[in-house]
């Protein structure tokens, strides 16, 4: 497959919409359309600059899941905190900024960010990070009038039993489906508080 030419055919506030044409294995064109967050100048601008950052947040052996609303299908689903970059911010205060202004909670510890990684490559060049931190503090609802979540810890037990009966976005099932298998539940290192972090009633 080569790509021949990239064109610009709509400019959205927030997303771009391209039209690639390539080459295909059997010597004829083939159009393509694509969106990005991007202003792409050329091909070679394709998927370079990552565009924000998804978060596996835990808190005493227990996983943080957003049940939010999607307007893009008009439904809740389970999903993970995650936001986009602004101009000049740090993965890390990323990280830090999305977790409280969507749930109140602060990063106790950043266990490691992933490099960044292709959000949907069947329509999009947008990357993200992933990163798995430790979360402390009391929930909180910052959430603008446009946002609709409801923010949780869940049990390795209530994660599984979500996956077999819930709606989730694809990197938040992934990531749940392991924690519900035992990964990311190792010991949370600290500095000997107990009450890393505060769980309302039935959180």
């Amino acid at each position: 497959m080569k790509l021949l030419r990239m064109e610009k055919v709509g400019n959205g506030k927030f997303l771009k919409n391209y039209e690639l044409t390539y080459l295909n294995k059997a010597g004829r064109e083939k159009k393509y359309e694509m969106v990005s967050r991007r202003e792409l100048s050329s091909p070679e601008d394709l998927g370079q600059t990552p565009s924000g950052v998804s978060i596996v947040a835990i808190c005493q052996g227990k996983m943080l899941l957003l049940h939010e609303f999607r307007m893009g299908i008009n439904r809740s689903v389970y999903n993970l905190c995650a936001g986009m970059l602004e101009e000049g911010e740090s993965v890390e205060d990323c990280i830090q900024r999305e977790l409280y202004e969507e749930t109140g909670l602060s990063v106790r510890r950043i266990r490691d960010i992933l490099p960044a990684s292709f959000a949907a490559v069947a329509f999009s060049d947008v990357t993200t990070y992933i990163a798995i931190v430790e979360a402390e503090g009391e929930m909180v609802d910052h959430t603008s009038e446009n946002e609709q979540i409801d923010s949780r810890f869940y049990t390795r037990e209530e994660v599984w039993e979500l996956i077999q009966t819930e709606q989730f976005s694809s990197r938040a099932q992934l990531a749940a489906y392991f924690f519900a298998m035992g990964a990311l539940t190792e010991e949370e290192k600290g500095d000997g508080n107990e009450n890393i972090c505060v769980l309302p009633a039935g959180i």
